[in-house]
């Protein structure tokens, strides 16, 4: 039996110098990262409508004590709309997927709660 390739996915800070090590990049915010131009970025793709609506953005306020409801919503958004998901669990599936974000917390912000997800998907 073939085993399915289990998916790369790492998460990085947009503002952070792109790497020849990070594969396919993807940059999972609703917003464009200010003061950011797109050709430091170096991205592969922006996928805006994979991350958090915008009324959960609000709620959560990048607030850490509001993250695990943000988390648990977030991952019911994912589930309830799982196209762009797929999409990215297959890209990772074949090389490197690097998932963007432009938060300040490195411990508090979607790209993680992304990442566990794909990881997750079966």
């Amino acid at each position: 039996m073939i085993k399915p390739n289990l998916p790369d996915i790492q998460i990085k800070r947009v503002y952070d110098p792109p790497s020849p090590d990070d594969g396919y990049r993807v940059l999972v915010d609703r917003l464009w990262p200010r003061g950011l131009k797109k050709e430091i970025a170096a991205l592969n793709e922006w996928l805006p409508d994979i991350a958090p609506s915008h009324r959960l953005r609000k709620e959560f306020g990048h607030i850490a004590e509001r993250f695990d409801a943000f988390a648990e919503a977030y991952r019911q958004e994912l589930a309830d709309n799982q196209q762009l998901a797929l999409q990215l669990r297959e890209r990772a599936e074949a090389g490197r997927l690097t998932l963007l974000y432009g938060a300040r917390d490195s411990e508090h912000n979607q790209a993680i709660v992304l990442q566990k997800y794909l990881k997750e998907m079966k």
